[in-house]
Parts: structure tokens; sequence; C-alpha cells
């Protein structure tokens, strides 16, 4: 299934109760988009989580649905709630409570792309943020819940994999010196997103392939993760992020020459992640 805002990849047979999504490998900038921002064509997609939806496409093969976006990140977030406005960029918003993400210009609006840099010349007006909520916002979760749905009613539970990658540079504050720098984020929002069984399993299998791990620190999960991370209803939710620098050039944006390599090793991860949705069930908490 394919939208101006996502492609929804469905296996010939659904054999899993995991599903995997990309909401910020969108990729699809118009001219018009373009056209309204300060930046050139490659500084506005440092904050896309490129070639992510390429590493998890193996899924289907596997018997999972994979959700990737279409719409950039830095269009629409589909990781923040539609609530997330920012009065900064967007006329007529309402201050209301601190939201951190919103302050920092990451609102489901964004306001910048990586390292604080403004995408606009001056405010959108609430119609310009409204009409891209309603066109890619909703009818990407609108898909994504479908899936869930379907995992639950199909196999008693869902185990979401929500995946993204980050900057290299972004580790640099948890890394420790004389230890190896994680590779891997997992974020389960501190327990709150899913079992601590499923995120073992999930760690256990990413250390198995040779990647380090961090839990929570730097990313602990963002909207999607404490939106459908449910575990005492057998609904799990869980935030993978990847050390971008493993697989591409972060100045170009351009894959390594050992993309290939690092794309096989994200297959047999993503194989073996798709078998804990066919073990026993697991325990609700």
């Amino acid at each position: 299934m394919t939208t101006p805002g996502f492609d929804l990849h469905l296996p010939t047979r659904l054999t899993t109760s995991v599903v995997f999504a990309s909401p910020h490998s969108g990729r699809d900038y118009s001219e018009a988009f373009l056209s309204m921002s300060v930046l050139d064509a490659r500084s506005i997609r440092s904050s896309e989580d490129a070639f992510v939806d390429e590493l998890f496409m193996p899924a289907v093969a596997c018997g999972a649905p994979l959700l990737a976006a279409r719409v950039p990140r830095a269009y629409v977030d589909l990781n923040r709630g539609a609530d997330e406005l920012d009065p900064a960029i967007i006329e007529n918003v309402r201050r209301s409570g601190h939201n951190p993400r919103v302050a920092s210009g990451l609102g489901v609006i964004p306001r910048v792309v990586s390292n604080g840099r403004a995408i606009y010349r001056g405010k959108l007006g609430m119609n310009v943020a409204q009409q891209r909520l309603m066109e890619y916002w909703y009818p990407y979760h609108r898909a994504l819940r479908g899936r869930i749905d379907t995992a639950l009613e199909t196999f008693g539970e869902a185990i979401l994999i929500d995946c993204h990658s980050m900057p290299r540079e972004a580790v640099d504050s948890v890394a420790r010196v004389g230890t190896r720098r994680p590779d891997v984020v997992l974020g389960d929002r501190f327990g709150a997103a899913a079992s601590g069984e499923v995120v073992d399993r999930v760690e256990a299998i990413l250390t198995g392939a040779g990647l380090s791990v961090a839990r929570n620190a730097p990313f602990a999960g963002a909207f999607v993760t404490q939106q459908y991370g449910r575990p005492s209803r057998r609904q799990h939710a869980l935030q993978l992020e990847i050390d971008r620098s493993l697989y591409m050039d972060e100045r170009t944006i351009t894959p390594r020459a050992d993309f290939a390599a690092f794309q096989q090793v994200i297959a047999t991860v993503v194989a073996q992640l798709t078998e804990i949705g066919r073990a026993m069930p697991l325990a609700a908490e």
C-alpha cells in the first residue's frame, strides 16, 4: 500500500506479532516545500533517518509488516503528538505547559533540523499545520494502529519496533572513557513502554550480532513509544536507534562502501526479532 505519506509493506503471510515502523526515513521533498525553506536540499535532510527503511525491509520477507514514511520529518514529524505545536513557528498557537521537544524546535511541525538550523524564514499559518496533519500525520497513525490491532487480534500480543538512526555525536554524552560507545540505543521509556522480557530479548539479539547496546540514554523513546506501549495489555513498543556512521556518510547522506555488509547484519537481526513474535506468549505484567 502506497500513499503520499507512507508505504505499508505487507508480507505475503503474516507470521509474527512484531510490527516494524520507520517514521523518520521519508525523503519525498517537494519543490514547494524546498522553496519555502532557507536550507538547501542537503541540509534539510540532516534530521532524516536516511536508509533506515532499506535496512529494515527484510522484515517483510520474514512475515512482518513494515510501515515506512514517505513524508520528510522536516515537513511533519510522525513521532510527535498532533498537539505538539510550536508557537514559535505556528501562528495562533497558545503556549501551554513546557514541552522540551517543542521548546527545542522539534514539535510535530519542526522549526529546525539538526544543530538547531532554522527551516523557515517566518511563521506558518495554523491552516498550513492542520493541513499537514490531516494529509500525513493522521493517515500514518491510523495505519500504525491498524497493524498493531491486527497483531493483537491474530497473536494475542503486539511488539512494535520503532526504527530510527542517530548522529554519531549523539552518543558522546553517554560514552564512557575506556568503554565501547553504543552502536544502538534501545528506548522503552524506562520500562513503561515494553516489558523487561521483550527488551532483554531484543538486546540479546543485537549484542549477538556484535552491536553494543545502551538503554534509554540519550533516547528513551518519544510519542510513538509513549502512545502505543502498553505492556500490561500485551502491547509493547520499543524505539531502536542505530548509529548512522555505521552505514552512511553523515555529511553527504550517502551509503558507505560497506553498506551492503551492514545491511546483512541488520537483516539477520530482523529475522531474529521476528522470531520473538512467534515464541510462546509473553507473560503480562
